[in-house]
């Protein structure tokens, strides 16, 4: 289709329409009406626009072609602002001065833009620089120095997020652009808020606070000029602000005042701003108690804290280890381990060693002392004094010589001149020295300058050299009283953070862990009491804290050096050697799980090829001379005899083709060794014991019964590991070798019914592993015991030797047959139900502390491996818990704890032991009862189901235990109730348990646990309904004293109509109590008054019938065999 347009020649041929497809003027407008006709269509042309914009930029048609991309324009606005300033523009005004009205408009749009809250992100960076550098601009050469100054402190109060933007801001107007008077007038801005208007304010406070550290840090020098305006913030109420000048404060003393090329003005400054620093290390805020040491620390670790503060603030920082705040108690660990790491004085820190070294430098140093002070001191006359005794006689001499007295000399004088003239010299030189002297005399020359030119004399110069060795011993002795005051603080801090380690909190956990190993490195004496401390540890539930420690002990001893493999294979070896001195069988597990940690972080294809090298040794022939080296090594005598004989039997299992037969061979050679052939004999042949001849070896018979044990835990174990793996294999090839030969038919029918052959082959796989492993349970049920068997004819020695401890009563014999016979207890569980009596009798009244804990532990494997048969002695597992030798004690919490985190036994209401521990005198078993419960709590709802209980058994009279320990025990278990559901009950629970309460004391235990817990306005609630269940206790002062604490507790931060409450509470306690002592003090005189002399005894309320013991929903029935009398031995 075509379009013509004829050009009109006049007016009128605008509305003329000469056809069809031909343009032509519809409307004439006159002048009147053309802005209101242009307005309409520019809102046509407008909407059109934005319709074009939809209709184009529709999701997924195309991108942002044609879209106005307002960052990259505004980023040309603010660059083509920036070059315009640049230039002279003095010039576009009459006066050549730049209208105010003009950089307003400018700086107004920069403030407006970095009120964007995304100005602070990365991609904002352009726009962000392209602001800064046009408020630069504008300060130098626009006078908008005061201008910008209120702006950044009105922005800071509104917006949060530009802290670090004008931080960065002032920075570059102070150096690139020179005007260094910015940082000044910001800072003043800032100080002369009032404390008042800072204590209202929120995230103002926050933005200045995030201001002036930022600042400090990239302009530390130009603060000084203005701190003092700052330092005026230190007496504020704002902690914030508080924290922000200390900060300030700590970049100073960093960055500016350190080292030692200060002057004396620096010098004073420093040590001012440090001793500002050290008071609020006692700040009433927790967060700046813990911002101070975290400043502290980061100028120990810059080297900027000067030498003679390091043992103030080192002491210091030992006491906020004992800071109710756990931020201050980690900030103050990590300081101390930055001031170990960093210390002045020796890469080994131990108090011990410093000892000898100090007495003998100081023993020196008196010497020298006493020498200087003994020698005679040498009579040194000044040339002043000398000459002024000789000054009268030289004055005397020289007037006489000038001026003759009397004219007879003159003219004798006279006469000797017109004699001889050599006789005229002696004159004339006489003359010339009192002219001399004369001019000395009234110049009055001092001859003390003429001596200092003069060269030291060798007395001199041997006193000069006694001096200075006399000061070098005093700076010597001077630093090692240093060190050695250090190393103490450092062995004090130490013992303070070993306690932490069992804490709750995970993070103060870690630093404790981080701090052991830095004070190991640095061979701080003790130091390796927490690093064996935190070894049990590596079985915590907490990822976290599992992961500190194992990481601690790759760094400490997993991680050798040295420049060859050999070397560092020794130096491993002599690490893992030191720790295994004295090492318990836990020590030993602990270990193990670390090592097994730390191999398995290896090369993924290094270790592939190792494991698959040794996963299946090639058996050995038992004649093969591999095993001969064994036979003497286990029954020799040493004192690790036992550890080699247990190693030797479990290498032979692993290896020998027949381990059986093998052992059979050692086991009839050591019976030789020890003479007891005929007595085996005879025990085969009848099945029955006599007693030992005098003549046997008692040390023989006990490597004898511990080598048959063994022999007999390995041989299970072989047939559970080893047999089943081989009978698993060979029914793998057997079903492998019957499919192949099928044939072709077969697998047609197998795709067929694949579904239901799938699920019969897995019943018939799940059937095969049934069956196997019923078989390995029957061996060990009827072979291994039979009687034909070797091992079956040591089981009666064994029960023998167990159940006679009087003429058994060799320590090692005895320790040797109960390990024994608690390792022939695994076999079966017939075995074990026939000797679970003998074994807890054992463990009941042996007098040996080791076979104690033997039996423990053996009783915690047995509880594992038949939970059934040992469920019923549950109870005499628990007793052992107070048992009187310590080491008894922490095996028992050792093991019991193994056994309720991994819910092999039931938590019961004999957790009450595990509690008393937390008051152990042993420091040690005091943690582990403490890491008990701390793990125990991480299970829902585990210590809240018990606490009634443990108050029960806690409390009871029988028990006799101190209000003081009930207290301990108390807060620490209260301290894991958090939940105010908890709380509620509880307060409830406690509550109607006064009713059943029976003694005083109870109650007052009753009064002091609901003292302890953290009360709510609910728990305050259920405490008002259950008045009646304790109001009539209310008399005895520790009923109400305690009961008192709470609404004193329930006052703080409370709202005012709820505080309210608490005050009528209160008062109804203080009625009650007042009362009732009224009643009592009555009753009390009426009684006297009636009674006999001898009968002056207050009597009591008369009560009802002592009421039988509550049950608590939480305690578990126990069963009546926990309870048999273990006197009788088992045969």
């Amino acid at each position: 289709m075509s379009w013509d347009f004829i050009v009109p020649v006049c007016v009128g041929d605008l509305v003329k329409t000469g056809g069809i497809n031909q343009y032509v003027v519809q409307d004439v407008a006159s002048p009147k009406q053309l802005p209101s006709q242009l307005s309409s269509k520019a809102d046509l042309q407008i909407r059109f626009q934005i319709q074009k914009y939809f209709i184009l930029h529709k999701k997924g048609k195309c991108g942002a072609e044609g879209l106005l991309q307002w960052d990259s324009e505004r980023e040309k606005v603010l660059q083509a602002l920036i070059q315009l300033l640049q230039l002279d523009i003095r010039l576009l005004w009459s006066l050549s001065l730049v209208e105010e009205e003009f950089i307003s408009c400018v700086t107004c749009c920069c403030y407006k833009l970095l009120e964007n809250p995304t100005i602070g992100h990365v991609k904002s960076k352009p726009t962000r620089d392209g602001i800064i550098h046009l408020l630069g601009l504008s300060i130098k050469k626009y006078n908008h120095l005061l201008g910008a100054s209120v702006k950044v402190i009105q922005l800071l109060q509104h917006f949060e997020q530009l802290s670090s933007v004008f931080a960065q801001a002032v920075f570059v107007w102070s150096t690139e652009y020179g005007v260094r008077s910015i940082v000044g007038e910001v800072i003043r801005e800032i100080g002369q808020r009032s404390s008042e208007e800072l204590a209202r304010e929120g995230s103002g406070v926050r933005s200045f606070s995030s201001f002036l550290s930022e600042l400090s840090a990239l302009v530390p020098e130009l603060m000084i000029p203005n701190i003092s305006v700052l330092i005026t913030h230190l007496e504020g109420e704002s902690h914030t602000m508080r924290v922000a000048v200390c900060e300030v404060l700590g970049e100073i003393l960093v960055r500016v005042l350190c080292g030692d090329s200060l002057d004396e003005s620096g010098k004073a400054d420093r040590d001012r701003f440090f001793d500002i620093l050290q008071e609020h290390l006692h700040d009433t805020h927790s967060h700046v108690r813990a911002r101070v040491l975290q400043v502290y620390t980061r100028i120990v670790n810059s080297k900027a804290l000067p030498l003679c503060k390091y043992s103030e603030v080192m002491e210091l920082a030992v006491g906020r280890l004992m800071d109710k705040s756990i931020n201050a108690v980690k900030s103050a660990i990590q300081l101390l381990a930055a001031f170990i790491a960093h210390n002045p004085y020796s890469c080994k820190l131990s108090s011990a060693d410093l000892k000898a070294p100090l007495e003998k430098e100081t023993t020196k140093l008196k010497e020298m002392r006493e020498k200087l002070a003994g020698e005679a001191p040498v009579a040194v006359i000044k040339a002043s004094e000398l000459w002024a005794a000789m000054e009268p006689e030289l004055l005397e001499t020289a007037r006489t010589a000038l001026e003759p007295t009397s004219e007879t000399e003159r003219e004798e004088q006279e006469d000797e001149e017109d004699g001889d003239p050599e006789e005229e010299k002696p004159a004339e030189d006489d003359r010339a020295a009192a002219l001399r002297i004369a001019q000395f005399l009234r110049s009055g020359e001092d001859s003390s300058e003429l001596s200092q030119n003069l060269p030291p004399t060798p007395v001199e110069e041997e006193k000069e050299g006694e001096d200075g060795e006399l000061k070098k011993q005093e700076m010597l002795v001077q630093y090692l009283r240093d060190t050695e005051t250090f190393a103490l603080q450092v062995e004090r801090a130490i013992s303070v953070i070993n306690n932490m380690l069992y804490w709750k909190i995970t993070s103060v956990v870690q630093e404790a862990v981080q701090f052991c190993v830095t004070v190991c490195e640095f061979s701080v004496a003790n130091s390796i009491s927490g690093v064996r401390k935190m070894l049990p540890l590596v079985w915590s539930t907490d990822a976290a804290i599992k992961d500190a420690v194992v990481q601690a002990y790759r760094r400490l001893y997993l991680n050798p050096q040295g420049d060859t493999i050999r070397m560092k294979a020794q130096t491993l070896i002599d690490s893992l050697s030191e720790l295994m001195v004295d090492a318990s069988l836990g020590t030993i597990q602990c270990l193990e799980e670390i090592v097994s940690n730390n191999y398995s972080r290896m090369n993924h294809l290094n270790l592939f090829y190792f494991c698959t090298l040794i996963k299946f040794p090639l058996p050995v022939v038992s004649s093969s001379d591999v095993f001969s080296v064994f036979a003497p090594g286990v029954v020799m005598e040493d004192p690790y005899w036992q550890s080699f004989m247990e190693q030797a039997v479990r290498l032979i299992y692993f290896l020998a083709e027949s381990p059986d037969q093998l052992c059979s061979r050692l086991l009839h050679g050591r019976c030789r060794v020890a003479r007891l052939d005929d007595l085996l004999t005879r025990v085969i042949k009848h099945r029955h014991v006599v007693l030992f001849s005098p003549a046997v070896n008692c040390v023989c018979l006990a490597q004898l019964l511990a080598l048959c044990g063994c022999v007999a835990f390995w041989q299970v174990s072989h047939l559970e590991r080893s047999v089943s793996a081989e009978l698993r294999r060979r029914r793998g090839e057997t079903e492998e070798r019957e499919e192949k030969e099928k044939g072709p038919a077969s697998k047609a029918k197998q795709v067929v019914g694949e579904s239901a052959m799938e699920e019969e082959l897995g019943l018939i796989g799940a059937s095969a592993e049934d069956t196997e492993a019923e078989l390995i349970r029957k061996i060990c049920e009827t072979e291994l015991l039979a009687e034909e068997n070797l091992l079956s004819a040591f089981l009666p020695l064994l029960v023998k030797v167990c159940s006679s401890p009087g003429h058994y009563s060799h320590p090692q014999l005895t320790t040797a047959a109960c390990l024994a016979l608690s390792q022939y207890m695994m076999i079966s569980p017939s075995v074990c139900e026939e000797n679970v009596r003998l074994m807890f009798t054992v463990l009941e009244r042996s007098t040996l502390p080791v076979v104690r804990a033997n039996a423990i532990i053996a009783l915690g494997d047995l509880t594992v491996r038949f939970p059934n048969i040992l469920e019923p002695w549950t109870q005499n597992l628990y007793a052992r818990l107070s048992d009187e030798v310590p080491s008894v004690r922490q095996t028992a919490v050792t093991v019991l704890t193994q056994l309720v985190l991994k819910d092999v036994l039931k938590v019961k209401g004999q957790v009450s032991e595990v509690a008393v521990l937390l008051i152990d005198p042993e420091v040690h078993i005091s943690s582990l009862a403490l890491n008990f419960f701390n793990e125990l709590s991480s299970k829902d709802n585990a210590i809240y189901n018990l606490l009634p209980d443990i108050i029960s058994r806690l409390s009871d009279p029988e028990r006799g235990m101190s209000s003081e320990d009930f207290n301990t025990i108390m807060k620490q278990l209260f301290s894991y109730i958090t939940k105010e559901r908890q709380t509620e009950s509880l307060v409830e629970k406690l509550c109607q348990r006064f009713r059943t309460a029976t003694t005083e004391r109870q109650w007052c235990d009753l009064a002091i646990s609901l003292s302890l817990l953290s009360m709510c306005e609910r728990g305050f609630k259920r405490l008002q309904e259950s008045w009646e269940c304790y109001s009539d206790k209310l008399t005895e002062p520790g009923v109400y004293q305690p009961l008192l604490s709470i609404t004193g507790k329930l006052r703080r931060g409370a709202k005012p109509q709820f505080k309210a409450q608490v005050d009528d509470f209160e008062k109804r306690l203080t009625a009650v109590h007042t009362r009732g002592l009224e009643n009592v003090e009555s009753q009390s005189k009426s009684s006297i008054s009636g009674c006999d002399d001898d009968a002056f005894v207050t009597p009591r309320q008369s009560r009802k019938s002592r009421k039988p013991a509550v049950t608590f929903s939480s305690d578990e029935e126990e069963d009546e065999e926990g309870n048999l009398d273990l006197s009788a031995p088992a045969t």
